[in-house]
């Protein structure tokens, strides 16, 4: 993702006030950047959470020495758990299906390091992902022969994605429980989220709930304003 408001929609009544703060916590924004670890994470942890409630959108002027935002096109996003969470499968599909946490982490897991890139023009190499590969799941749902596309939403009850069948088909498309070698958190998008290597981060679709095989590529959120549908990071991919 690389914005959190709907584009053309106005600031809401805080802003002012975001903005005449905004200054100071440049400062000590640069001021991070220059100090121990210790401080650095202190100073990640905080734009994770001023980020959540800036409707001006910024805090992403901030500098983040971890290279992670916090980006969300929804007012407020509910926390899933293993308790409650699920992700279901269906569309053209043989066997529709619905999974639990638990039960995705039952089956195999892929590894993936690649890259974060956003449009806005953040990046963070090397990034570590573990998941199911998203063709794994296909496979095992039975896509049927007029699916050629697949669409993905997310709980946010806003987000949505999509991907054709042989880019969700690739070695490299996971439908990611880990990130950084630990579980994905929900200001990174999780307990599940897509990862797309090959593609833009707003490809990557957060909180990930559902996953459905249709007959043509149906636009995702971002692509209605302008955005490619195929966000290749490389022509060549």
């Amino acid at each position: 993702m690389s914005k959190n408001r709907n584009p053309g929609t106005p600031a809401e009544s805080g802003a002012p006030i975001a903005r005449r703060t905004m200054f100071s916590m440049l400062g000590v924004g640069a001021a991070a950047l220059a100090a121990a670890p210790l401080v650095q994470g202190g100073w990640e942890r905080f734009l994770n959470v001023a980020s959540q409630n800036d409707p001006t959108g910024l805090t992403g002027l901030l500098p983040n020495p971890g290279g992670f935002r916090y980006f969300s096109v929804a007012g407020s996003v509910p926390e899933k758990t293993a308790a409650d969470y699920r992700l279901e499968i269906g569309g053209l599909v043989e066997r529709p299906v619905t999974y639990t946490l638990d039960e995705l982490r039952a089956l195999p897991q892929t590894r993936v390091v690649g890259e974060a890139r956003c449009t806005d023009g953040w990046r963070v190499e090397n990034v570590p992902w573990k998941g199911v590969l998203l063709s794994h799941l296909l496979d095992l749902a039975g896509v049927r022969p007029e699916g050629k596309a697949i669409r993905f939403t997310c709980f946010d009850g806003v987000y949505t994605e999509s991907l054709t069948l042989d880019q969700a088909r690739r070695a490299d498309v996971l439908v990611a429980l880990d990130m950084l070698d630990a579980p994905v958190t929900h200001e990174r998008g999780g307990p599940v989220r897509l990862y797309v290597a090959p593609m833009y981060f707003y490809k990557s679709a957060k909180w990930l709930s559902g996953i459905s095989v249709t007959d043509k590529v149906i636009p995702g959120y971002w692509e209605e304003y302008g955005y490619d549908i195929d966000g290749w990071l490389d022509k060549e991919a």
